[in-house]
């Protein structure tokens, strides 16, 4: 069966996460919002969340349909789908160490955001520049490392493999990882410089993730959209500074 991914079009947003586990898997999807025939688009996507008789409606996107079933938010769904997509261990404990991992990048994700809306989602950034300035120099300067030495440790003190995250096969969480710092360096080119000297162990997992087949032809498509100033993470010049 096809999987249906709901996520605003024009933006990676955290609809990446997701994308990124099911171009590795090769898996058959569908991005809804992106397609403009029969009954698709962001039209589609609004119906469903706006239903007043559908059940269990999601809050926000994004969200994925497996047949009638909808499952929201993108830890929740990578839970789901690891397994389907052999992007998860097969001890169903370590499934739930991956998943605690997972919802520290969504934390992470948050934060990221705060960065260029650190008073409200309903202003323009232009309206809370100078509180963006001040909550992007605390980001920089104490969260990225906290975030980052986390998940350099983690890797360096798993046990099975000195090559993932998690155990000794690719895991969704190492996909979300090369996401991350994809989205850092963009955002923040000047605090991110120096990161492979300082996360090593996370630089080759950027790399390794950036050179696997499936992913490598997903980035030279059209389906990978650029950065831009419209998604989480967003490079304004006058956020970022050098923290050498």
């Amino acid at each position: 069966m096809t999987y249906e991914l709901y996520y605003w079009d024009g933006i990676q947003g955290r609809g990446e996460f997701v994308r990124l586990a099911l171009e590795e898997a090769g898996a058959d999807y569908i991005d809804i919002t992106r397609q403009s025939d029969r009954g698709r688009g962001t039209g589609a996507m609004l119906a469903i969340m706006q239903s007043s008789s559908e059940a269990h409606i999601p809050f926000a996107p994004p969200f994925l349909k497996d047949g009638d079933l909808i499952i929201p938010h993108v830890a929740n769904i990578l839970l789901y789908l690891g397994p389907k997509l052999r992007l998860a261990p097969d001890d169903e404990g370590m499934r739930y160490v991956v998943n605690g991992l997972q919802l520290t990048i969504t934390d992470f994700v948050a934060e990221v955001h705060d960065t260029h809306h650190p008073i409200a989602t309903s202003l323009y950034y232009e309206d809370q520049k100078e509180e963006a300035k001040a909550r992007s120099a605390s980001f920089i300067k104490e969260r990225i490392p906290k975030f980052l030495g986390y998940f350099e440790r983690v890797r360096q003190q798993n046990p099975t493999s000195s090559q993932y995250i998690v155990g000794d096969v690719l895991t969704y969480v190492d996909l979300s990882l090369f996401q991350i710092i994809e989205g850092l360096v963009y955002a923040f080119p000047k605090a991110m410089s120096r990161y492979r000297s300082k996360y090593p162990l996370l630089a080759a997992l950027h790399d390794s993730v950036e050179e696997r087949p499936n992913i490598a032809r997903y980035l030279k498509s059209d389906r990978r959209l650029p950065f831009n100033t419209q998604g989480v993470f967003r490079h304004y010049p006058e956020l970022d500074r050098d923290v050498s």
